[in-house]
């Protein structure tokens, strides 16, 4: 017998008896675990659903029927429609791994433009309108040529445009408050969102809430039925990958920061029809509202992952809870400290789900 052959028989005989069996690298799908996690992989908006449905039955009871009452229902929705506006530009950006500080100082800075040049100034309303408008716009473009032209860290951009447009409302408006009889009197147009239509029970909804869904559904339509929609969240799961494909993503970049500032300039139409004036000193904590309605939301601050649909519920999250806990008697320090448990549970939670995509 030749040496190959001897060899051969005894490869044999030292195989004899080892596993035969072929080897598997399938998951482990009878996991519940691994199940959970890759459902909400996939619907990212389970969870502040799941959330939302919670706060509102600890809060039914907790509250008693104070809180599904007509008018205290319809007044949350109130509440988070400035939430949920400045939230719709915050997920753009945060859609494409970025984020946007600013996005407070741009619709306060463009509320202050609209009543100060209609009322101090005298221009035509419809021409304040579009100058108010314009003026988040242009902001929202050099947030955006700062990120995708200059290649700036989207935080320390909007870090820094966050102080710049903040000196500005200051030195537009002289801190002085635009009030809300001489807007009337100039200017009604402005105040037009904050008219109100009456649902019966208490019930009111405000035209500025209407305009919030409206623009919900217009963003939620760009996002998962065009191809600027889709290059949106190519650019922000892998902007070189998507680069090396063909997508512009610097054109992406400036077309977000771009939306998210117009968004913003919308804001602050509903921002004076809420509160009737135009003030310096307008909604200060609303960057972080925002982004809080975002995250809680579902929105993956590493960008790729969320929806509109996500940040909606995360807005309506912080209004029930807030609501809820000032109709229990909380007091509003610890209503800041349960958001602000919101916020940690979320990203723990986003960093969990995260993992199943690795």
């Amino acid at each position: 017998m030749s040496d190959d052959a001897t060899g051969s028989v005894s490869a044999e005989r030292g195989l004899h008896g080892s596993d035969q069996s072929v080897a598997s690298f399938d998951e482990d799908r009878g996991s519940l675990l691994k199940s959970i996690q890759r459902f909400l992989h996939e619907y990212p908006t389970a969870i502040p659903f799941i959330v939302l449905v919670i706060g509102i039955l600890i809060f039914s009871v907790a509250a008693g029927g104070r809180f599904f009452a007509p008018f205290n229902l319809s007044l949350v929705l109130q509440q988070v429609t400035i939430i949920a506006f400045l939230g719709i530009a915050q997920t753009l950006v945060i859609l494409t791994a970025g984020i946007d500080l600013s996005v407070g100082a741009m619709m306060v800075l463009s509320s202050i433009v609209m009543g100060r040049l209609t009322v101090t100034y005298g221009v035509p309303v419809e021409l304040s309108f579009v100058i108010g408008l314009l003026t988040g716009l242009v902001c929202g473009l050099i947030n955006g040529v700062l990120v995708a032209v200059i290649k700036l860290p989207p935080f320390i951009v909007t870090l820094g445009t966050w102080s710049v447009y903040g000196a500005m409302v200051i030195y537009v408006s002289h801190s002085e408050t635009v009030r809300a009889q001489d807007i009337e009197a100039a200017g009604p147009l402005l105040q037009w969102l904050g008219h109100t239509i009456r649902l019966g029970g208490g019930a009111v909804l405000t035209y500025g809430a209407i305009a919030m869904i409206l623009t919900a559904l217009i963003i939620w339509y760009v996002l998962n039925r065009t191809a600027f929609g889709r290059h949106v969240y190519a650019t922000g799961d892998d902007d070189e990958a998507a680069r090396l494909a063909g997508i512009n993503t610097r054109g992406v970049f400036i077309a977000v920061y771009t939306l998210a500032g117009f968004i913003c300039a919308v804001a602050a139409w509903a921002l004076i029809g809420r509160i009737g004036a135009a003030s310096p000193l307008g909604n200060q904590t609303a960057n972080l509202d925002a982004i809080t309605a975002v995250v809680i939301g579902g929105t993956s601050l590493f960008g790729g992952r969320g929806s509109i649909v996500g940040t909606l519920f995360g807005a309506l999250i912080v209004g029930v809870f807030r609501n809820g806990l000032a109709l229990a008697g909380v007091d509003s320090l610890w209503q800041e400290f349960t958001v602000g448990i919101l916020i940690i549970l979320a990203v723990t939670i986003d960093q969990w789900i995260r993992k199943i995509s690795a």
